[in-house]
């Protein structure tokens, strides 16, 4: 069997993109080929760096050119691309060069609480305000709607009425980190 060759896009802190690295590390089935990132300056790329993960910084221009993106992702024999709080849309020509190789994962239960703007600290203080009685995580294949692609897994946590944002935060992050890989692998195995 082939092993899959993954690429994990980011724009912030890196805690999934971590943590998927460190579930395949070794994996004679799925190896990570690159991380890359709209920000120069995002904690995810040190982390990549620091797990010998190949990394590369690109700026819009760069990212929506087509010739640009496809050489790239060629020379890195990426065959699935993961989405790990990456906060730009994806071109039509990327999303139509991963048919269903392509996730996201949005910190909500689609469809509520997705969309533009609907991020991080976003979601969560909109649960909040919302008084939300669960929360949890939306695994997805990535559409040229924004949180708008076939849902592929959901997973809830309870809230409680005294949850503030940050803990809503935790308890999603505790769902991301346990979730992700595995839907990964279940996806890198079909």
């Amino acid at each position: 069997m082939k092993t899959l060759r993954i690429a994990i896009f980011v724009s912030g802190n890196g805690t999934n993109c971590e943590n998927i690295i460190r579930h395949f590390k070794g994996s004679p089935n799925v190896s990570i080929g690159l991380v890359l990132s709209n920000k120069a300056d995002a904690p995810a790329l040190a982390k990549a760096e620091r797990w010998g993960v190949e990394t590369v910084v690109v700026d819009k221009t760069l990212f929506n050119d087509e010739a640009f993106m496809a050489t790239l992702l060629a020379q890195h024999g990426i065959d699935f691309v993961v989405l790990a709080g990456f906060l730009w849309m994806i071109p039509a020509f990327l999303i139509d060069r991963f048919p269903r190789r392509m996730i996201n994962i949005h910190p909500a239960l689609l469809p509520k609480y997705g969309g533009r703007g609907m991020y991080g600290h976003h979601v969560h203080e909109a649960v909040c305000a919302n008084h939300e009685v669960e929360s949890g995580i939306t695994i997805h294949y990535v559409s040229q709607e924004c949180d708008g692609g076939e849902i592929i897994f959901q997973a809830t946590t309870a809230l409680d009425p005294t949850d503030t944002p940050d803990d809503v935060a935790a308890k999603v992050q505790r769902l991301e980190q346990r979730y992700f890989p595995e839907v990964i692998a279940r996806l890198a195995a079909e």
